[in-house]
């Protein structure tokens, strides 16, 4: 293994999983699999990345340091060259953590300062100028994520946000630096490092940027940033003739269908009422979850009763409303409920012989997948940007996407299980 990615959720991890398959355009990527947790045993010979997906995004920050430094360690042991911390395109977080914690403790492992801490993601909107993030034209605490259920982004200064959360100061690379080429970029970080400053946000506007962030890194141990800093990543191995340059060799699978939507995005919610104006859909009201009158039942029932027409089950509301019952019921008990009844609803599906599965919100694809206690996935071909196919190797082959809230177009269901059914 060449490379090792570890990712804050599942759906990121499937995201940067999609850049590092892909490569640059005519050059191809890298055999890549994701893997889902750490591993308790060694990777096939043939991946060329690997992408650990944790949970660890939204739970307390000792926690997500043990975990982070715990996949490390097996990277480590599959002999990874490079590694990535890989977190959300609009920073998620609390003042408190997760990003700081864990990259200094991966820094710390590593014995490495002056490391690249870039969200930045152009081909979805997600920019970083100055200093702060931008979501197309509007700064992250005016974009609607300052409403996040679980994180909610107040400030865009990610230098100023993520000094809340480091031991050692935080440094900036700003934009002319990165216009200005490889070289200058590499002396900046080195001088970051020199200034003792562990985590350096660099600005990136385009694809461009990002592709001379990674050739500048060619040679760093670690990097951190949304998946759009893993863009120029595959170039630099096969430049040393160290990758093949690889495509998905997924073949479709058909078979029965379901879409379970757990994200309150504006994204979400649009892709939702899309969908629902002409396929079957069941919206989850989580007064009667939480008093225990909705359950799996319901939700598999609803999925197999209707068959061949896209059925989808959602939970989706607007800041009010999700404000309004998280006062009701506690947020976390809203959360922690929500995530386990569209896990349970997915594992009784698969068992029941779904074979085609879009799922969409981060922390209920993770509930997810961990339910449906899947040990890897391969990567398939792309669906929309930054969302994959995902599919098993198995006697009874699953085809699934794990869509983040703020992904896709308003289309995005549809197209996704057209996606799962047909060959790359």
């Amino acid at each position: 293994m060449l490379l090792g990615v570890i990712a804050d959720d599942f759906t990121g991890a499937s995201d940067i999983a999609n850049t590092l398959a892909k490569g640059l355009p005519g050059q191809g990527g890298l055999r890549t699999t994701q893997f889902l947790g750490v591993p308790t045993r060694p990777a096939a010979s043939d991946v060329e990345a690997g992408v650990i997906s944790l949970k660890s995004r939204s739970i307390p920050a000792r926690d997500a340091v043990t975990q982070s430094l715990a996949a490390l360690s097996w990277l480590r042991a599959q002999g990874c060259r490079q590694f990535v911390f890989k977190y959300c395109s609009t920073f998620d977080s609390t003042p408190s953590g997760n990003i700081g914690p864990v990259g200094e403790a991966l820094a710390d492992a590593l014995g490495v300062k002056g490391v690249v801490a870039c969200p930045a993601f152009p081909t979805v909107g997600r920019t970083v100028y100055r200093g702060h993030l931008f979501v197309n034209d509007r700064l992250l605490s005016e974009s609607g994520l300052e409403n996040h259920p679980l994180n909610p982004m107040t400030d865009p200064d990610i230098r100023r946000w993520l000094a809340r959360q480091t031991e050692a100061p935080a440094g900036l690379v700003s934009w002319p630096t990165v216009h200005a080429g490889v070289d200058p970029l590499r002396m900046a970080l080195r001088q970051a490092a020199d200034r003792s400053e562990t985590l350096v946000i660099v600005d990136a506007l385009t694809d461009g940027d990002l592709v001379t962030i990674g050739r500048a890194c060619s040679d760093a141990p670690l990097l951190t940033g949304g998946s759009g800093i893993a863009l120029g990543l595959p170039a630099n191995f096969l430049r040393e003739g160290l990758a093949s340059g690889g495509v998905s060799d997924f073949a479709g699978i058909d078979g029965p269908e379901a879409i379970l939507a757990g994200s309150c995005s504006g994204a979400t919610r649009r892709q939702i009422e899309v969908h629902s104006a002409s396929h079957p859909s069941l919206n989850i009201r989580v007064d009667e979850v939480m008093a225990g009158r909705v359950g799996p039942a319901q939700l598999v029932d609803f999925i197999h009763s209707h068959q061949g027409q896209a059925p989808l089950v959602y939970s989706a509301g607007s800041p009010d409303d999700v404000a309004a019952t998280q006062q009701r019921h506690g947020r976390e008990r809203v959360a922690h409920a929500l995530e386990q009844l569209f896990a349970a609803s997915a594992r009784r599906l698969v068992e029941n012989g779904i074979r085609r599965l879009v799922v969409a919100g981060g922390e209920t694809s993770g509930a997810v997948v961990s339910a449906l206690d899947l040990e890897a996935m391969t990567i398939g071909p792309e669906i929309d940007p930054g969302v994959p196919v995902l599919f098993t190797r198995s006697e009874r082959p699953l085809a699934l996407t794990l869509k983040s809230g703020n992904f896709g177009a308003d289309d995005f269901f549809e197209k996704a299980l057209r996606k799962l059914r047909e060959a790359a």
